[in-house]
């Protein structure tokens, strides 16, 4: 056991020295232009009390799922809350996960099989990451959002062809070309999954996600969303076919063994769902928030290297991991929760802010945190 610890302790000294150390810390009361809470959500009052009346009158539930779903721990809320999600983005089922990190394992890992080819964008999360590596099919990665290196690809796939993307990148915020994507993954018969989990709230009429807003539904083979982000409560759903989602109850291995999220989180995503549906005027406070963001960094900081998206996520590069996290921490003293990005996570030379936008931040905040930018 010492040699182990021993090892243990060697590694995260190789971490220390390379300025990679990761620590967890609490939140810090500062303004928030970190979390991934981008409604407010996780933090509304209005929200907590509906979850709270909800199981007022459901006094019979237990406190804990008790159990894998295919042994003690599938109720009838669950299928009741999986069928009202899956109405909810246009699709035929839905499958709760524990996680997004357990729905993209699970769809990955079990889904393209020995001979078959997935093609995955090069920024793709690493929950979808370490999926594709526990797959048996062929792997390999296209440039990000190139449409020509995709095809290129594809015209070389054998087997069943499952193409990954996101429809909203974590790190960067941009938008994958979906309709250009479908219409590569139509013509070369391959099946396209979209993660959706930055755009689960923040896209589509009612915040179904950014495939909806686009009419895209009906060619997507499966959709992953989310509910830790914009709902602002946790868990996740694959949506897709009905046989997609009998497929992944035998196969999905993340879904299989392990215990199953508890009656209290599934009410939860449930009030999350119903309250998004009178947020509309949220949704839209937080893109003209977005839009004030852009307008005033291009018009105070127009010679920096802003990232500037249609999502609740912006950036600016700030290469080398040393500078980036000094202007964080300059940041961040001058009240600002904004983390630096760093190298591996991103390439080196691509160190950044990674700056998530609120509906609950104001103006104000954005202009003074503009203003902290500048100064250093």
């Amino acid at each position: 056991m010492e040699k182990a610890k021993r090892a243990l302790h060697q590694l995260l000294e190789n971490r220390q020295a390379a300025g990679l150390l990761r620590k967890l810390k609490q939140p810090t009361g500062l303004v928030d232009f970190c979390s991934n809470d981008y409604l407010g959500f996780a933090q509304s009052a209005e929200l907590r009390t509906l979850v709270e009346q909800a199981g007022q009158q459901e006094p019979n539930l237990t406190n804990g799922s008790t159990g894998s779903r295919l042994l003690a721990g599938n109720y009838a809320l669950t299928e009741a809350v999986e069928a009202e999600i899956a109405a909810f983005h246009g699709a035929e089922a839905a499958l709760i996960f524990n996680s997004g990190y357990d729905a993209n394992v699970g769809l990955l890992a079990s889904v393209p099989q020995r001979g078959d080819t997935l093609l995955t964008d090069e920024l793709i999360h690493a929950s979808m990451i370490d999926g594709a590596r526990l797959s048996l099919a062929n792997r390999y990665k296209f440039r990000h959002n190139d449409l020509s290196d995709l095809e290129a690809k594809l015209q070389k796939a054998t087997g069943t062809v499952y193409v990954a993307v996101e429809s909203v990148y974590s790190m960067d915020g941009d938008l994958a070309p979906l309709p250009e994507i479908c219409a590569l993954c139509v013509r070369y018969g391959a099946a396209l999954i979209v993660d959706e989990a930055h755009a689960t709230g923040i896209f589509g009429p009612k915040g179904e996600g950014l495939v909806t807003l686009l009419g895209l539904e009906k060619q997507v083979f499966a959709r992953v969303h989310t509910f830790g982000k914009g709902l602002g409560v946790h868990g996740a759903a694959v949506v897709g076919s009905r046989v997609l989602h009998d497929y992944l109850i035998n196969f999905a291995r993340s879904f299989v063994y392990t215990t199953a999220l508890p009656p209290h989180s599934l009410l939860a995503i449930r009030c999350a769902y119903a309250y998004l549906q009178t947020q509309s005027t949220t949704i839209e406070q937080l893109h003209q928030l977005r839009r004030l963001f852009q307008e005033q960094a291009l018009l105070h900081s127009p010679d920096k290297e802003w990232l500037l998206t249609e999502s609740a996520i912006q950036g600016l590069i700030l290469p080398g991991n040393d500078a980036c996290r000094t202007v964080a921490l300059q940041i961040q003293q001058a009240g600002f929760d904004v983390r630096p990005i760093l190298s591996p996570t991103v390439p080196a030379g691509r160190e950044r802010l990674r700056i998530c936008l609120h509906s609950f931040n104001t103006e104000a905040q954005i202009l003074a945190l503009l203003q902290a930018v500048n100064q250093v």
